[in-house]
């Protein structure tokens, strides 16, 4: 399996929106660094990202969301959290790491 990472701003690049689209069935989505913008409920991205849910599993790093000034409630529904030793543990359990920069 694949763990994609996304680490730019959904409005500034289009990284998280080819992500989703090129990711496969089962693959898993890593939003930080500025990426953690694509998890945020009330965006333009929020359909795109909830649709992507249905295959994939989408993580976001709650040090880089908190960094910002925004807390894991503001996050789109069914995106999970992770910690730095849970993104170590994503990029251990998938036999590729794909960065979409």
């Amino acid at each position: 399996m694949t763990l994609h990472t996304v680490n730019k701003s959904p409005f500034e690049k289009n990284s998280l929106e080819s992500c989703l689209r090129l990711a496969r069935q089962g693959h898993s989505v890593l939003l930080f660094e500025d990426g953690v913008y694509g998890a945020l409920k009330g965006t333009r991205f929020e359909e795109l990202v909830t649709e992507a849910l249905k295959s994939n599993s989408i993580y976001v790093l709650l040090p880089d969301l908190e960094a910002r000034g925004m807390r894991s409630d503001n996050v789109i529904d069914g995106l999970k959290t992770v910690d730095y030793a849970g993104f170590v543990d994503l990029a251990a359990k998938n036999t590729r790491v794909q960065a979409w920069l």
